[in-house]
């Protein structure tokens, strides 16, 4: 094929006919010839009279440039011509198809598998085995070759990995390759250490081709609480150009809905690759964030969530005596300020003006006794959540607090007096720490053989005492003491707060008793020595697309693993929860570096682009048509004889010519209205995304073909329809997957929607988040299901009562399961008046179908099949799995059934029925 730019030819060599063209406009001038110009004084008789018909003495040049026109449109024509033609890629046997598959491909990764699909499609042509294989998800037992069909099928259950492949995992596999093949790598543009090595062990095998976005990579290192203000640091993978973006905080409003709470411009100077960004937030604002991200960027890496680390916990100190004048290290509260201020807001004051700002921990040093309408309101500060830290000393072991009977304010009883070295209880040398035990939230930390204790309060034996005890010494004597209250907890050193009875203040090992005890938060990364012994349990997980979601069934991982802070299957990105703690894993750590990959000049690396191929053989004749009835009313024009009705033709011959668009677009209508009126279809939204759009039309294949097998209704194949354009009272049932980025639709189609919900259509909103967000909550898909919803014209909602038709429509249903499995379905609220009459299982409803059903569970997916009838999507494990799915057709039959049926299944004569299959 001959190119020409972008334009390429099937017959090239037509286009030498394009030669002929300046021998022809010489032709042109040439023809009629010019005539002879004689004087002749007799024409004087002829002035002022007229000719019926004239001819011009020549052609005039606008014309013959228009037959020119013409006469090469249809050359070209004929040509073959083709924009963006797709070249057959030379090459025989085997194809592996290597992607990344890391949080860096998440950043455009519908592209990806457009990229992917024209690498089949072309490898399908030329009938090559292709095995298609994720670096952070390799396959066991060698390289899975099959027919490249077989691949097409799976590409929309492909999604990348929020964490890098295993530099271990990846070289065993290199190393057990084996045979030849080419490889077609697309690489995330991402930098890292097992590039190289995988790269040589492919080329052994064959050729390698590398595909590469151009599209910049960002990144956000975690947030860090410097002196008063958030500080920030912004990553691009390749340093250019002046540039900026955008960093948004968000967390949970007083509402607890979650909102952008600030906004930060990042400015990445000339050929620097790092920017930094700082936010001044009051302490109650910035407890309040979750997490940052750059505006824009669907990536794991340009998310960072925060933890403990970042929300300053509000401390309040409080002494039960005056400081001594000129012993400063003698005050009780002197190694708690010296402990807590470089991370936790600390506060002082009278106790109950504290508990009015209601701080996350209140210390008492050697308090002992405290008013009834304190302790009254320190237990229900407890019973919220509050964490309340007691330290011993001289005026408590004075007391007789916790004698007779257990304070409520203590976690055990306490013995009369205490403990001293020298005293009736000598122990005759201090006495050192023993190790913590592995119920304690201390274990792991090792403990200073010059930590020593010289006196203490003693608790009273008891059968809760080892229970209670977190910390002991040597010889077994309980340190400190725990006990829950409520939600809070009740914690007592039973040494002093500073040195007087002990070495512990004057430790590392109370700095980090405290920080396990979640008093004060570390603003560094904490290390294996910290964590040590630990165990924490996964709350929140972020997805390789920097989406939020829950953590399932996920087990807790070890202290030691977390500390690595280093992201893999086993540890996901997202928010650890500890006993008294959260730890967020990010994508990139404090000190990570982000840089583009490079590869050797051997290897040929292109874009992700795939240009769709345009044949314009028809537009160029069709031109050649038009320009030669051009040339046809301008001769008639210059020869005199456009008038009367010759006239008129040429005017609607010209109507015709300027208004050619009309009548395909009446076609196109005309099709999409007999298709959709002819037959009963189900129809889906458009959301602008690729892929989600492949899964909802395969879900409603597959949910058509399940109608088709157990009931009358026998859908035809589904169709897509834009809101902007197309008509949608054809379609008795939309449904409408909601994405995070889909684009707001006009007001004429938010009209339309409504006219729509108004006229009985009924739309499935489904946000696909698993109903993380409960209704309104703060998942992205959530957020925009809310922005989506608001102009439409929806009534009163609630979830999905036990007794409403969709229960029963079609199938008896309890749960309305789709990939998912969340329990709340929205839909229309029952009218007040729909209540239940006595000796009636269900209420009597009207003959109205709900406009809307709202959920999460994705149903689609579990829905979608292909066009060999297979599932393309997991549901579940195992028989669970299958059965879920089998309830997530029977919910959209149900569904199908209740908007062509209405709640005919309501009326008091389908009750014994009912009534007998329920088993009543």
């Amino acid at each position: 094929m001959f190119m020409l730019g972008p334009l390429g030819f099937t017959a090239p060599w037509l286009l030498l006919g394009l030669l002929a063209l300046p021998v022809l406009w010489l032709v042109l001038r040439a023809v009629p010839p010019a005539p002879i110009r004689r004087r002749f004084p007799g024409v004087a008789l002829l002035l002022g009279l007229t000719d019926d018909e004239s001819q011009t003495d020549k052609t005039p040049w606008w014309l013959l440039l228009l037959r020119m026109l013409a006469i090469a449109a249809v050359i070209i024509g004929f040509a073959g011509p083709i924009l963006n033609p797709q070249q057959e890629r030379a090459g025989t046997g085997p194809l592996l198809v290597l992607i990344d598959g890391t949080w860096a491909d998440a950043r455009d990764w519908p592209r990806r598998i457009d990229r992917v699909e024209a690498l089949l499609a072309e490898a399908a042509r030329n009938a090559r085995p292709v095995a298609l294989v994720q670096t952070t998800d390799l396959p066991e037992g060698g390289v899975p070759f099959q027919a490249a069909d077989a691949w097409q099928a799976r590409l929309p259950g492909l999604t990348p990995a929020a964490w890098e492949p295993d530099a271990k995992d990846l070289a065993a596999w290199a190393a057990a390759l084996s045979g030849r093949f080419d490889t077609f790598w697309l690489s995330d543009g991402a930098a890292r250490d097992t590039r190289l090595p995988l790269l040589e062990a492919l080329e052994r095998h064959g050729t390698v081709t590398v595909f590469e976005s151009p599209r910049p990579i960002y990144a956000l290192r975690p947030a860090r609480f410097e002196d008063g203000q958030i500080a920030l640091t912004a990553l691009r993978a390749r340093a250019g150009e002046v540039a900026e973006v955008t960093v948004t905080a968000t967390g949970l409003d007083p509402n607890g809905v979650e909102r952008d709470l600030a906004r930060a411009t990042a400015e990445f100077e000339l050929g620097e690759d790092a920017a930094e960004v700082a936010l001044v937030l009051p302490p109650e604002l910035r407890n309040r964030i979750t997490r940052f991200a750059v505006s824009g960027v669907r990536s794991a890496a340009a998310v960072t969530l925060t933890d403990d680390s970042l929300k300053r916990r509000e401390v309040a100190l409080i002494v039960g005596r005056e400081d001594r004048e000129g012993l400063e290290l003698l005050s009780p509260l002197h190694f708690l300020h010296q402990a807590l201020e470089p991370s936790a807001d600390l506060i002082g004051g009278d106790l109950v003006d504290i508990l009015l700002a209601n701080p996350d921990v209140i210390v008492l040093a050697d308090v002992a006794k405290v008013t009834e309408t304190e302790q009254a309101a320190l237990l229900e500060w407890l019973d919220q959540g509050g964490l309340l830290v007691r330290f011993a000393g001289p005026r408590l072991a004075a007391s007789d607090v916790s004698r007779d009977a257990e304070d409520a304010l203590m976690p055990v009883r306490l013995r009369a007096g205490g403990r001293t070295v020298g005293g009736a209880m000598s122990w005759g040398a201090p006495k050192a720490l023993r190790p913590f035990p592995d119920n304690s939230p201390f274990f792991g930390l090792p403990v200073p053989a010059d930590v020593t204790v010289s006196a203490q309060v003693m608790a009273q034996p008891g059968p809760e005492l080892a229970e209670r005890s977190i910390a002991a010494l040597a010889d077994g004597t309980p340190l400190v003491t725990r006990k829950r209250v409520g939600q809070g907890q009740i914690v007592l050193f039973h040494v002093t707060a500073n040195a007087e009875w002990s070495s512990l203040p004057l430790s590392g090992l109370f700095v980090q008793m405290l920080e396990r005890l979640a008093i004060s938060t570390r603003p560094a990364q904490p290390s294996a020595e910290d964590l040590a012994g630990t165990v924490w349990v996964p709350e929140d997980l972020l997805n390789a697309f920097g989406e939020i979601g829950g953590a399932g069934n996920m087990p807790g991982v070890p202290g030691e693993a977390l500390a690595s802070g280093v992201p893999s299957r086993r540890l996901p990105p997202g928010l650890y929860a500890g006993e008294d703690r959260r730890i967020a894993l990010n994508i990139f750590s404090a000190d990570k570096r982000l840089t583009a990959a490079s590869w050797p000049a051997r290897i040929v690396v292109e874009g992700l682009s795939v240009a769709r191929e345009t044949f314009l053989k028809g537009a160029f004749l069709a031109a050649a048509l038009v320009l030669l009835a051009l040339d046809i009313i301008a001769s008639l024009f210059l020869s005199g004889r456009l008038r009367g009705p010759r006239a008129g033709v040429a005017a609607v011959l010209m109507l015709v010519l300027v208004l050619p668009t009309d009548a395909p677009a009446q076609t196109a209508d005309d099709t999409l209205a007999l298709a959709a009126t002819s037959e009963v279809v189900l129809a889906h939204v458009l959301s602008g995304d690729a892929r989600v759009d492949r899964i909802a039309a395969a879900g409603l294949r597959g949910l058509s073909e399940k109608l088709a097998q157990r009931t009358s209704v026998e859908p035809a194949a589904p169709i897509a329809v834009s809101l902007e354009t197309d008509e949608l009272s054809f379609f008795p049932f939309l449904y409408w997957p909601i994405t995070a980025d889909q684009p707001r639709p006009s007001a004429a189609a938010y009209a339309r929607l409504n006219r729509y919900l108004r006229t009985g259509g009924m739309i499935l909103m489904d946000t696909r988040d698993a109903d993380v967000a409960q209704f309104g909550g703060g998942s992205p898909e959530a957020r925009k299901l809310q922005e989506l919803a608001r102009p439409l014209d929806i009534p009163p909602l609630e979830p999905i009562p036990e007794d409403h038709v969709l229960t029963r429509t079609f199938y008896l249903l309890q749960d309305f399961p789709g990939r998912f499995a969340a329990r709340d379905v929205w839909v229309e609220a029952a009218p007040p008046d729909a209540e239940l009459a006595e000796g009636m299982p269900f209420r009597n409803l009207n003959d109205g179908v709900t406009p809307v059903v709202i959920g999460g569970n994705d149903w689609a997916a579990a829905w979608a099949v292909d066009e060999q009838g297979l599932q393309m999507f997991p549901v579940g494990r195992g028989y669970a799995g299958e059965r879920q799915r089998e309830i997530a057709y029977r919910f959209g039959i149900n569904l199908v059934m209740h908007v062509l049926t209405g709640n005919y299944k309501s009326d008091q004569v389908h009750v014994p029925a009912l009534l007998d299959r329920l088993g009543q």
